[in-house]
């Protein structure tokens, strides 16, 4: 190569030029390298090269340049300049190219799928956070977060969830009340003289998407006209400031469906990290186009898997409700009444009570277990449950009571096996007089003085098995004894016999120290129900005796109930927390009725699942403890009479000394009760 006046140009090149080039020597001698030079290559390369060669100093880059057929050689080039003779500036510089094509290519692909397996990994990992995410569909915030994952991984500049609950709305959550199934749900309909008529043929593809007509993604200009009550006109009106925000100058954003398993459960609104060319699912690269096809996917079956589930949640709970009677009033008997679901089951199972007022001075007592946990078992207890009231306002005594069940259970069908005891007490004199026949079932205990009689007799097969006649047996109640049902959810446990369950609960039944009925039956379940494996239900029956009751003081001082979160649970709330003031001869039972009837209100109003209900004895006052699922803390607000609970927390802060805490599935809200009605501030957080 030399240089000339006009810059450098080639005089000579070998046949390994030649055979790399695809030049020959007559069509580049003459020409300046420039010849060889493509759109690919790098000009300050170059440059530096040409800079070397005029100083007389020798160089070496990589270039990328250009064949005579056009296609690309990369080239390892090395200059070095040729001392002029007379020891002036070199004029000629030997340039040698090492084709290094293949080797550049190999280095390129692998760094291509090192980068493919980096951005594979990345997503992979935002796949699983996500799904991580959606195992807790109770944070309302969960869908907030997913998009704020996808925006923060870099799959898109901005994402949000709309559902579609009898129309589009965002959704920062998931509402599992919305319905489970059906078809997608349209804004309105549009009627055709409203159209334009530039816009009558162009679809609602937003509407189409929720209706499952597409299920690809598509394009909404937030700038063009849409029809104000159809889906389009409602997502472009809400996106549409929340771009302006990020992208001022952008008017298009990419709409996916989130699909379930019957319909579309809504759609995801994004727009494209790179959205220099437009708003299209060609703005995606692959692996986000991946990640927004598998989070929509799982989105949607998470909405559809937890509304179908609260659903039967719904519907097994309600079931189970309606067939719990709520705390029986009985005239001259204290009567404590306790059920629980095992957690794993859905809030269902087919452990039953009843207390039945048979007449004025006769009293029914039923407890049962139906074989299962699920609606079919349930439904199975509703019907017995049924039949024996039925059958013990008929007839009566327990014997004939339970033959004539399982004649008319043999002819139902019923695909369930069930034990039970059913026992009658009738009043006599001071006392009471019992009789009891049972079916299969655990026998009950009688608690007198300290001593345990298992009332074990009259014992006959399960409900639906009898097929000849029961026996019933009898035995009688002095004032201060006390009758203990249960069934095996109480004792049973997998490290233990059901023997040994027993014996346990007879010898923890002969220390109770407590003279209510409330008392007895709470020191039971802290002693034997703390991590129960299967249903727990138990019915105290204890006789009064005004003697003891007046002179003993040594009563337990705790209480729970676990309520079901509906009005009903008000007046039994009122009704625990009078009972107990009794019990413990404390003095301000009127204000605890106020109190814990606010609570329990909000609890209901605001709260959801079931409401735990504690009591107290301090030693200063009555302490109450109330918790439900809601973790959004309480506040004293001006109340007005039309809602429930009054004014609400302004009768709790003039009653008593309250705050709260948060809990493991939502709040606790505390009151102590003062025994005068003067004001003092309190640390609210804390208790």
């Amino acid at each position: 190569m030399e240089l000339g006046p006009t810059g450098h140009h080639l005089v000579w090149v070998n046949d390994a030029f030649t055979r790399s080039t695809g030049y020959s020597l007559d069509e580049v001698v003459g020409r300046t390298p420039d010849v060889l030079y493509g759109e690919w290559t790098d000009q300050a390369e170059i440059s530096l090269l040409h800079e070397l060669a005029e100083a007389g100093r020798p160089g070496n880059a990589t270039v990328c340049g250009r064949r005579a057929d056009g296609s690309p050689i990369w080239s390892r080039v090395s200059v070095s300049p040729v001392p002029s003779k007379d020891g002036g500036p070199a004029r000629h510089s030997v340039v040698v190219l090492v084709d290094v094509t293949e080797l550049v290519e190999r280095d390129a692909a692998q760094a291509a799928l090192v980068e493919q397996e980096r951005t594979e990994r990345t997503s992979l990992g935002l796949v699983a956070q996500i799904s991580d995410l959606l195992m807790d569909l109770d944070d309302p915030h969960t869908l907030r977060e997913i998009a704020g994952l996808l925006e923060r991984g870099g799959v898109v500049t901005w994402a949000g969830f709309y559902l579609n609950d009898g129309g589009l709305s965002a959704a920062d959550g998931i509402d599992v009340t919305a319905p489970p199934s059906g078809s997608g749900r349209r804004h309105g309909n549009v009627p055709p003289d409203d159209v334009p008529a530039a816009f009558r043929d162009r679809p609602d593809q937003v509407q189409q998407l929720l209706d499952g007509v597409l299920d690809v993604p598509v394009t909404l200009d937030l700038t063009g006209w849409h029809a104000t009550t159809s889906a389009s006109g409602w997502l472009a009106e809400h996106v549409r400031p929340l771009v302006a925000q990020i992208a001022p100058t952008l008017t298009e954003v990419l709409v996916l469906p989130v699909p379930g398993r019957r319909r579309v459960m809504g759609v995801l609104a994004v727009i494209p990290r790179d959205a220099s060319h437009g708003v299209s699912a060609e703005a995606l690269d692959e692996s986000a186009r991946t990640v927004l096809q598998l989070t929509v996917r799982r989105v949607g079956l998470a909405v559809d898997n937890v509304r179908l589930y609260e659903r039967e949640h719904r519907l097994a709970e309600t079931l189970q409700r309606s067939m719990l009677p709520e705390q029986a009033e009985i005239v001259g008997l204290d009567v404590w009444t306790y059920y629980a679901p095992n957690a794993e089951h859905a809030q269902v199972g087919g452990d039953w009570y009843d207390v039945l007022q048979i007449s004025p001075d006769v009293v029914g007592v039923v407890i049962g277990d139906v074989v299962g946990h699920d609606v079919e078992a349930a439904a199975a207890m509703g019907q017995l449950r049924s039949v024996v009231r039925s059958y013990a306002y008929e007839v009566t005594s327990p014997g004939p009571v339970l033959e004539r069940v399982d004649q008319l259970v043999a002819g139902m069908r019923i695909p369930r096996s069930a034990a039970l005891v059913l026992t009658t007490l009738t009043r006599a004199g001071e006392g009471w007089h019992i009789e009891y026949s049972r079916a299969g079932h655990l026998p009950a205990l009688l608690v007198r003085r300290g001593e345990v009689i298992s009332l074990g007799e009259a014992s006959g097969p399960l409900i639906g098995f009898g097929g000849r006649p029961r026996s019933t047996a009898s035995a009688d109640l002095e004032p201060g004894d006390v009758l203990i049902f249960y069934t095996d959810g109480l004792i049973e446990r997998r490290d233990r016999a059901l023997r040994d369950g027993v014996d346990a609960l007879v010898e923890i039944a002969s220390g109770i120290t407590a003279i209510d009925s409330a008392g007895i039956g709470e020191e039971l379940l802290s002693r034997l129900a703390d991590s129960p494996e299967d249903d727990v239900a138990v019915v105290v029956v204890r006789v009064p005796d005004p003697e003891d009751d007046a002179a003993f003081s040594g009563s337990p001082r705790s209480r729970r109930w676990l309520l079901p979160s509906e009005p009903a649970s008000i007046g039994r709330a009122r009704h625990a927390v009078l009972r107990t003031c009794q019990a413990w001869s404390l003095p301000d039972g009127p204000s605890a009725e106020l109190v814990v009837s606010e609570l329990v209100a909000n609890a209901v109003l605001h709260g959801w699942g079931h409401i735990a209900l504690r009591l107290f004895d301090t030693g200063e006052g009555l302490r109450i403890e109330v918790e439900d699922s809601n973790p959004t803390p309480p506040v004293a607000t001006d109340g007005h009479p039309g809602r429930i609970g009054g004014y609400g927390m302004q009768i709790v802060d003039r009653l008593a000394d309250w705050g709260w805490r948060p809990a493991r599935d939502g709040k606790l809200v505390w009151a102590k009760v003062r025994g005068d009605l003067r004001p003092v501030a309190q640390d609210r957080s804390q208790g």
